[in-house]
């Protein structure tokens, strides 16, 4: 079974399609609530080969009222080719999550930090990091970098100049900032690895430690991790290597222009991605632990940190995040966002959203939106890169398909 080629993107196979789209794994999922109208919705994406594979979850504070699996979580292998043995998707498959990390892991850990008064969000950077402490970084606040206003780069091929964490912002500041800090909103991968190193310099944790000891455990989850072992979990299959960053990186009219020899580094992954982090700066840098990606869970355990955030930071008695700050994290800013979460409605892919909806998008083909006004959220994890790219080198566009189901969800009122 081959797939073919047809301008636009690539498509699966007669057969492999029919079984895509009927595809209900008996185990590993559990369908609270029929919802026909947002199978379709899914279904379509998987026609289109938008992904091969897809869950979702809808829930409140209190229950999950959907939770449901399409398709595959591998299908293709690197030449895409359908392999010998496609692996169905289950609920209880991990997912890249992708920039996900920047809200499920760095922006709770920076929350569970201001719960403690251990950081003061309008301090600047370099009283964490004395790095910053230069003439151009200085007054970079923690704010700033929550808020993607900081004036870093906003993506770099840190791995052509960075191989070990700790050299990470001794390199950054030698980069000159794209613009004054709190002017402008550039969304920036990098403030986020910053983010990751604040954290740790405050607790004397490694990043990874920090969230598993104060959010993870506590909150009960076991399937929320990065560098995941892929013997003991399901996981879901991302890109084949990293052909997106390399034409970031070779092509500059590509839209990004990269002030780096493309030659000077060939460390390119050629292979199918399943349980290291697609993002090659997560990869190669931060060794799979990184602020702006890298975690894996599934949309469960995702949907549990949510619930928490609609029980006031609690999880059953216990506080993970206090009122306050929750507030202080979640209330519209100048720029139209919240310190970390996305409420930009462009930005969410979503319309006529009820005022107050927080989110998040991520590259794999990750998203969720929630509202605590209507105490109601919904996860969508896809595997978008999985089917490849299109001839042009970008992968499926899911903007509309994250539209459709944000308008069914938010405005049927049987939730």
């Amino acid at each position: 079974m081959i797939v073919s080629n047809r301008p636009g993107w690539f498509i699966i196979a007669s057969m492999a399609l029919l079984i895509a789209i009927s595809c209900k794994p008996e185990d590993g999922q559990r369908v609270v609530q029929e919802t026909p109208d947002l199978d379709k919705i899914i279904e379509e994406g998987l026609r289109e080969s938008f992904y091969t594979g897809a869950v979702l979850i809808i829930g409140n504070d209190q229950e999950i009222l959907v939770e449901n699996a399409y398709g595959f979580a591998e299908l293709y292998d690197k030449d895409l080719n359908v392999v010998d043995e496609p692996d169905s998707m289950t609920v209880d498959h991990l997912f890249d999550v992708a920039s996900l990390t920047k809200i499920f892991a760095t922006t709770f850990a920076v929350m569970k930090l201001h719960s403690e008064n251990l950081i003061d969000i309008d301090t600047p950077v370099a009283d964490y990091v004395p790095e910053f402490n230069t003439d151009s970084h200085s007054d970079i606040t923690v704010r700033q970098l929550l808020n993607h206003t900081s004036g870093l780069l906003q993506w770099y091929p840190t791995f052509y100049e960075v191989d070990d964490p700790s050299d990470f912002t001794r390199w950054l500041v030698e980069k000159p900032l794209i613009s004054e800090p709190g002017t402008n909103r550039n969304y920036s991968d990098l403030g986020f690895m910053v983010l990751a190193q604040v954290v740790e310099n405050i607790t004397d944790l490694s990043f990874e430690e920090y969230l598993n000891q104060k959010i993870y455990e506590p909150a009960g989850l076991n399937r929320t991790a990065f560098n995941p072992d892929t013997s003991n979990f399901e996981i879901t299959a991302t890109s084949h290597g990293n052909p997106f960053e390399r034409k970031m990186v070779y092509e500059d009219d590509f839209g990004y222009q990269i002030d780096v020899d493309p030659e000077v580094w060939d460390g390119w992954r050629d292979y199918t991605l399943k349980g290291e982090v697609n993002d090659g700066n997560a990869f190669h840098t931060f060794k799979g632990v990184a602020g702006h990606a890298g975690l894996f869970s599934t949309g469960r355990e995702l949907a549990t940190l949510l619930q928490i955030m609609l029980n006031d930071g609690k999880y059953n008695d216990t506080e993970i995040f206090s009122e306050e700050t929750i507030e202080d994290f979640t209330t519209r800013d100048s720029f139209d966002n919240g310190l970390g979460w996305a409420m930009d409605e462009s930005i969410l892919n979503a319309n006529e959203l009820p005022d107050g909806s927080l989110g998040h998008t991520g590259f794999t083909g990750t998203n969720f939106v929630m509202s605590p006004d209507d105490n109601l959220f919904y996860i969508f994890l896809t595997n978008r890169q999985h089917p490849g790219a299109n001839e042009e080198g970008n992968y499926p566009n899911l903007s509309e398909i994250r539209a459709r189901l944000s308008d069914f969800i938010f405005s049927d009122s049987s939730w």
